[in-house]
């Protein structure tokens, strides 16, 4: 019996593929997006995706959608929404969207979870947001949870991610259990000025998104995310992990049945010929002085993905880096790459929803590195599942909000960059078409 999981703020599931990979099964993913929750579904289409706010959710509630009865949950992990904790903007811990923080404290306490993961922004360890945390640390003690201290703000480039991305992470344990390690570092960053000798080098922006053919060659990712190639380069070490070319690619996580020959999440970005000749001009490892935007260097690190704003929020578009070689921003396909995610996990159609899905994840490989521990600390022997699975239904991941929220029974939250954001909102028939097509394609 593989360890269960259950992922509170799930997002499309950064989370959830690590602790898979790991070795758990996610029974249950709680996601108030209607979006996200749409993405969700389509990756983990065994996971029970509950559509609301973890704000009055019961335990029984999710033991009941997710069909474990009483099942003992081996862990609780997720990320609560940070905009009162980040160092980007306003910090203040009177900010009332911190409450969803105790509501995590609670569901662990009432899932009588055996161990837990909270993970957050590195502001929350600055200044005096560590008073807050502080107080975190004392609710989980008396919830009766002992968390591994000190804490820990763990970098992805040391868990090979070719990205520098910083993120929080509390481990703690139900008391009496045994009490999880944070993983010590498995790679070099491939900037690292002073690598340890007994780790290998992590990969760079180049191993992660040379192997992939320019979008701009293919006229239909104008109007679509997802086309048909053959141009697929040669891949390094860590593309040939993400396009699945060998069985330990999947770790202890379900192969998906996928077709490999799609290139997908890689709707096309129209640039300005100015810009395109800005873009041209800017250093690699440089910013573009009138956006602001990154350009990649190939042999270093991608800087921190970020995900921009919802529609509640100005529906900002997330900065994606410039391409170090094409003069245009990175897909989200890239961008999935430079997070950790393998080819076969795909992100929402627009480049507006798809980045900030990206952005709002753990990367993979980070996320794994942590559920290795929680998996060892459980005394759990992981083992490879001999099943694989079908993802789910395509149209899942062209959904407008509206649409996703009335897929789900849910009202819709604000979002009015829909229909403005990246790959052109396809009718009904035209989804409907790609879906059998991709049928045929699987069969």
């Amino acid at each position: 019996m593989r360890p269960i999981g259950i992922d509170l703020f799930a997002g499309a599931g950064g989370l959830s593929l690590g602790f898979e990979q790991a070795g758990f099964d996610v029974a249950a993913a709680v996601e108030i997006d209607p979006v996200h929750c749409a993405v969700h579904k389509f990756n983990f289409p065994d996971t029970a995706v509950i559509p609301r706010s973890v704000v009055g959710l019961t335990a029984e509630e999710i033991r009941e959608s997710a069909g474990i009865g009483n099942r003992p949950i081996d862990c609780v992990f997720g990320g609560p929404p940070c905009q009162g904790f980040s160092l980007i903007g306003h910090r203040a811990l009177e900010d009332p969207r911190n409450s969803l923080v105790l509501e995590f404290v609670r569901l662990v306490r009432e899932l009588d979870a055996r161990t837990f993961v909270f993970e957050n922004v590195k502001g929350l360890t600055v200044g005096s947001h560590r008073t807050f945390l502080s107080e975190l640390v004392a609710a989980f003690g008396m919830a009766g949870y002992d968390v591994r201290l000190p804490w820990k703000v763990l970098d992805a480039a040391d868990y090979g991610t070719p990205q520098h991305r910083q993120r929080l992470f509390l481990i703690g344990a139900k008391r009496g259990e045994t009490l999880p390690e944070i993983p010590p570092p498995q790679t070099n960053a491939a900037d690292a000025r002073k690598p340890l000798a007994h780790l290998p080098g992590g990969p760079t922006v180049r191993d992660a998104i040379e192997d992939l053919p320019d979008a701009d060659r293919f006229a239909s990712l104008v109007e679509s995310d997802a086309v048909r190639t053959s141009a697929m380069g040669e891949p390094s070490t860590y593309a040939a992990e993400l396009r699945c070319l060998n069985n330990d690619a999947w770790h202890y996580g379900y192969p998906r049945n996928w077709t490999p020959t799609w290139m997908t999440s890689s709707a096309r970005t129209a640039h300005s010929e100015i810009s395109r000749r800005r873009f041209q001009e800017t250093p690699q490892g440089a910013v573009e002085p009138i956006s602001r935007f990154y350009k990649l260097a190939p042999g270093g690190l991608c800087n921190t993905l970020r995900a921009g704003t919802d529609g509640a929020r100005g529906a900002f578009t997330s900065p994606r880096p410039i391409h170090y070689e094409y003069n245009r921003c990175i897909t989200v396909r890239e961008m999935a790459r430079l997070h950790g995610f393998p080819d076969w996990f795909r992100l929402h159609a627009t480049k507006w929803h798809g980045g900030r899905q990206v952005g709002n994840s753990v990367p993979p490989p980070l996320a794994r590195a942590v559920a290795s521990e929680i998996v060892r600390a459980l005394g759990v022997a992981p083992e490879r599942p001999a099943r694989a699975i079908d993802l789910g239904e395509p149209s899942l991941l062209y959904m407008e909000m509206s649409e996703a929220a009335e897929h789900f029974g849910v009202a819709a939250p604000s979002s009015r960059r829909d229909r403005k954001s990246g790959a052109k909102k396809r009718k009904q028939h035209e989804i409907e078409a790609a879906r059998v097509q991709l049928r045929v394609v699987n069969g």
